[in-house]
């Protein structure tokens, strides 16, 4: 007799994400999910198979990261992509030619240059507003709006957005709402238990967590959402490889313990910041002279390790990077190693000199994703560093 599995949505969040897809498998008990290295299945005669037939259409180790995705963020089905910005054009190819999208004017860089310079080409409008101003996004609504686009917090200056607010104008403007919530994980907010709709993720960043693997995730909140998505992993090809998915399902399940040392080390290192002589403002909704830090308790259970500060310049910017050994001045964020980055000539340099100082992202601005090694380490690093500047 095989054992009754436990209801997974009564289980704690550790416990999903080191379980929620992740069964031994079956033919040899094998503790992790085995990466199906195949591109065809054989079949038994024609029509009948046992339920995969060509991977780009389905895979065994893509379905399991799938189920624990969504098991994570509390939706009904889960879709993974190539990367996280496949994973947000599969969702604006769900629109047609006419739709319209409100989008937050404080992205990561790559989300409006998709949006800007690719799917304006297929009749896809768009508006950007400030999202933290609900009335700025009341406004914005047009007759053929169809989807209001948010971060929360944004990247990289770490505005937050009501989520509740915003979901319950959009339903009544009978638009859905998606959220980029890869600055927090599905560990410290779930944007469906808050009305969203769909809910992606640069599965890259902390879901992989250790800066070896790209992906990206769509959550889905109805099955007809997750069979659209289907299709478009079908017709236009931009899957996840097995491999790419077994290296998300090992970091997942340490994505609890993980989260909880980045928190810790993130407030650590914003503390340090908040109060250096040579830092000019610091961007992190956990300090309580953050404008939106009472939202930021209200919606999420941490603050989280990213964390943005201003300088004052570019060349401070510059002699303070070249002076990071335990900080990796790199692209990317949700590694265990902490990594620091320029946000002007990095993930918003398309934006161009004119676009963000209209959001105010300037020359002085520094992004750091605060890693889990011994945070006295980082502080050291980070202190050494500035008196460069």
């Amino acid at each position: 007799m095989i054992a009754k599995q436990p209801d997974s949505k009564k289980q704690g969040f550790a416990t999903r994400a080191i379980h929620a897809g992740q069964e031994p498998e079956p033919a040899t008990g094998a503790v992790n999910v085995p990466i199906y290295a195949s591109s065809t299945y054989v079949q038994e005669e024609i029509g009948k198979h046992k339920g995969y037939e060509y991977s780009r259409v389905s895979n065994p180790t893509r379905d399991r990261l799938e189920t624990n995705l969504a098991a994570l963020e509390g939706g009904v089905a889960s879709k993974v992509f190539a990367s996280g910005m496949a994973a947000i054009n599969a969702v604006a190819s769900m629109l047609k030619a006419g739709d319209h999208i409100v989008a937050g004017h404080n992205l990561y860089g790559g989300t409006p240059r998709l949006f800007n310079q690719v799917l304006v080409n297929f009749g896809l409008t768009f508006t950007y507003v400030d999202t933290s101003d609900l009335s700025k996004v009341e406004n914005a609504f047009q007759k053929n709006t169809r989807l209001v686009f948010v971060e929360t917090p944004t990247n990289p200056l770490m505005e937050l957005c009501d989520l509740r607010a915003i979901s319950e104008l959009s339903h009544r403007h009978r638009a859905e709402v998606v959220v980029d919530n890869t600055f927090m994980s599905p560990y410290f907010q779930r944007p469906i238990e808050l009305g969203a709709d769909l809910v992606v993720h640069s599965t890259t960043k902390f879901l992989n967590g250790h800066s070896d693997g790209l992906g990206g995730v769509v959550v889905c909140t109805k099955p007809e959402q997750a069979e659209k998505l289907a299709f478009l992993q079908k017709a236009a090809g931009a899957i996840l490889s097995p491999f790419e998915c077994w290296l998300i399902l090992r970091g997942v399940k340490t994505l609890a313990v993980r989260m909880l040392q980045h928190d810790c080390n993130g407030r650590r290192v914003a503390d340090y910041l908040s109060k250096h002589k040579k830092v000019r403002k610091v961007f992190y909704p956990g300090l309580p002279d953050h404008p939106q830090h009472e939202l930021a308790k209200r919606q999420m259970s941490g603050f989280g390790s990213m964390i943005a500060f201003e300088t004052g310049s570019l060349a401070n910017a510059n002699k303070m990077l070249r002076k990071v050994r335990v900080c990796s001045l790199a692209e990317s964020l949700g590694g265990v190693e902490t990594l620091i980055s320029h946000p002007a000539t990095m993930t918003h340099a398309a934006l161009g000199e004119a676009g963000r100082r209209k959001i105010g992202i300037t020359d002085g601005l520094v992004r750091i994703s605060v890693g889990i090694e011994d945070v006295d380490d980082i502080l050291a690093d980070l202190d050494q560093a500035l008196a460069a500047t």
